[in-house]
């Protein structure tokens, strides 16, 4: 768990030096999340105090992609930023050119070369036939059912495919 605290500090630091309005309330103990799927990370305000989480997944990171996310959410810590607001993207974008994060949004398990645990367990998997995506779901949710009146969110392409994963 130290490493984690220890790339924490690393990323306060960095932050601080490009004068960047962080909290001086951030817990410094990183928690690791083992139930979120669907994000790397999570910044919430406590008492006062901002905890930042990091999903058990992330931890099959390389450090710059476990930085890079704890300082998407050390971002948050700034005021007017628990959003992706305007002045949230400005931060990120000083962080991104001085330290070559590539801190956006949201990011995909593929860019940080660890396996999605949503691809790892699912169930279903949706396929476009005319680009080729791919879209897994875990349970047999309405898309599943109605897919002959789906279309693909990539290309728009109206021949999607269901293959049970199991």
């Amino acid at each position: 768990m130290s490493k984690y605290n220890d790339l924490l500090k690393e990323v306060i630091n960095e932050a601080t030096a490009l004068n960047i309005p962080i909290s001086n309330n951030i817990n410094s103990n990183i928690t690791i999340n083992t139930r979120a799927k669907g994000r790397f990370g999570q910044c919430k305000k406590h008492n006062g105090t901002y905890l930042i989480e990091i999903s058990e997944h992330l931890t099959q990171a390389e450090n710059k992609y476990i930085k890079q996310t704890l300082a998407h959410e050390v971002l948050h810590t700034c005021p007017n930023c628990m959003n992706h607001g305007k002045t949230w993207k400005a931060y990120a974008g000083r962080m991104n050119y001085h330290y070559g994060y590539d801190i956006s949004r949201t990011d995909t398990c593929a860019n940080m070369g660890i396996i999605s645990p949503k691809i790892e367990k699912a169930k279903y998997t949706i396929t476009c036939q005319k680009c080729g995506c791919k879209t897994y779901k875990q349970r047999e949710c309405k898309v599943i059912k109605i897919i002959d009146r789906c279309h693909c969110g990539k290309c728009g392409g109206k021949k999607l495919t269901v293959q049970k994963n199991y």
